[in-house]
């Protein structure tokens, strides 16, 4: 039973990649270039938010990377480990560094006057979604390394 949920899991972590590098890869460009046909006032800020957003694409991959690496060591039986929160600890910093070049990417889309209301709306989507992540992240960090201080001092006195 355990297998089949980390199998699962797995395969969503998988799916999720896969759903995120080919939006990447083929809408986004074409999204791109049919909102600077559409706003040519902003045709300028083309390359830039679009090589935005494939910098912000790296630390998310890295990040799936990380789970992906939490699912072996929960199916390995090493959950508890040092390794593990470290892991969690590589998600907490991609989510952070995602959450800090969406807030820049907003900014500079507001200095330049082009902040599209919809536009601000994904965005602080994608950065309260990314928030909770980060928060999740860093809670149970907390939690595995106590769980490890205790296990710890459990093998300690026997």
């Amino acid at each position: 039973m355990k297998r089949r949920k980390i199998t699962f899991l797995k395969a969503a972590v998988y799916l999720i990649g896969i759903v995120i590098l080919s939006l990447c890869a083929f809408w986004l460009p074409a999204a791109a270039k049919n909102a600077a046909k559409l706003n040519p006032e902003y045709a300028y800020l083309h390359f830039p938010v679009l090589t935005g957003l494939y910098i912000t694409a790296i630390p998310f991959f890295l990040a799936l990377f990380e789970a992906l690496k939490l699912l072996n060591y929960i199916k390995d039986e090493n959950a508890f480990s040092e390794l593990a929160v470290v892991s969690l600890g590589h998600i907490k910093k991609y989510a952070v560094s995602i959450i800090i070049l969406y807030l820049l990417g907003i900014l500079l889309l507001l200095f330049q006057n082009a902040l599209h209301p919809g536009i601000a709306i994904a965005g602080f989507a994608i950065i309260f979604a990314t928030v909770v992540i980060c928060i999740f992240a860093a809670l149970l960090q907390e939690l595995l390394r106590s769980a490890l201080e205790i296990k710890t001092e459990n093998d300690l006195t026997v």
